[in-house]
């Protein structure tokens, strides 16, 4: 049982580092309707520029809301540069473009940085456990957890209660509609955009906390996708619940599954799941079942 505790909750904390990975996924496709296959460079980009700062001496918040700020250009610029000319073109070539962009910022990333592993030098997170009962778990997935949750109500609320946000949601659900009564399409990409590359980078600036930052970081972005999926393309609350299911599925596989089979079950089981679970609920828990009349 006490193993059975400690994996679970282990679980819930690695799922809430998934969520915040999540939040970015779902904010591109909730406002545009695109497929964003860079995230996983996007939440590289912003750990690096946070752990760059924080290197130099700059305090630990300071770096996260420099690179906020850095993520806020970032996110308008490549909205701009690279986007701005596909709005009206069909969905799969845009996909194809955010392909093309994780490509083009790896390679910007491992020019600048490198692929060596980097630390946070002090550490900022207590490499002493915390301990409730029978229950070990590590400082950072606490605060992880913690930051998903604030987000969470953060961008509930304001895509509920906020202009900009209803217009977003406009925008994604139809975007001619939205166009027509004067909604600019261009504005709500590159707030998707620039929000995008800001919650990413935060969820990047966690997980470098844990084992450091390289180049295989990068990779965590597919790996949010089960989650994503899981909850709904389009839903904020699916991407907390679903980045928490898959993280609990991933831990159990590893504690129970890893010691009967060679290599890494806990790595394939959530795509396995996510297979699965599309034949029964192809838009996720909580995303947009579209109707079309003929």
């Amino acid at each position: 049982m006490e193993l059975f505790l400690m994996t679970l909750v282990q679980g819930i904390m690695l799922g809430g580092l998934y969520a915040l990975v999540s939040l970015g996924w779902v904010l591109i496709y909730k406002c545009s309707g695109v497929l964003n296959l860079a995230m996983g460079e996007m939440t590289l980009i912003g750990a690096y520029v946070s752990l760059t700062f924080y290197n130099m001496g700059v305090p630990f918040i300071l770096s996260i809301v420099i690179s906020l700020v850095i993520g806020l250009v970032l996110g308008i610029l490549t909205e701009r540069i690279f986007l701005d000319k596909l709005i009206g073109e069909p969905v799969l070539t845009v996909i194809m473009v955010t392909v093309g962009l994780s490509y083009f910022f790896r390679g910007i990333i491992e020019f600048v940085f490198t692929t060596d592993t980097r630390l946070f030098t002090p550490p900022i997170f207590s490499i002493e456990p915390i301990r409730i009962g029978p229950v070990i778990f590590s400082e950072v997935f606490l605060w992880t957890f913690i930051a998903a949750l604030i987000l969470l109500v953060i961008f509930v609320a304001f895509f509920k209660f906020t202009k900009w946000g209803l217009a977003m949601q406009a925008t994604a659900d139809d975007e001619m509609a939205a166009l027509s009564i004067g909604i600019s399409a261009r504005f709500v990409y590159s707030a998707a955009w620039a929000i995008a590359f800001m919650a990413a980078g935060v969820g990047g600036t966690l997980l470098g906390n844990i084992n450091g930052l390289n180049i295989s970081v990068g990779y965590l972005g597919l790996l949010v996708l089960p989650a994503v999926v899981l909850g709904g393309l389009n839903s904020i609350p699916g991407a907390i619940v679903g980045g928490i299911v898959i993280g609990i599925l991933q831990n159990f596989c590893g504690t129970y599954l890893d010691q009967f089979f060679r290599g890494s079950v806990k790595e394939i089981a959530p795509f396995v799941f996510m297979a699965i679970f599309l034949l029964f609920k192809p838009y996720g828990l909580w995303g947009w079942e579209r109707i079309e009349r003929v």
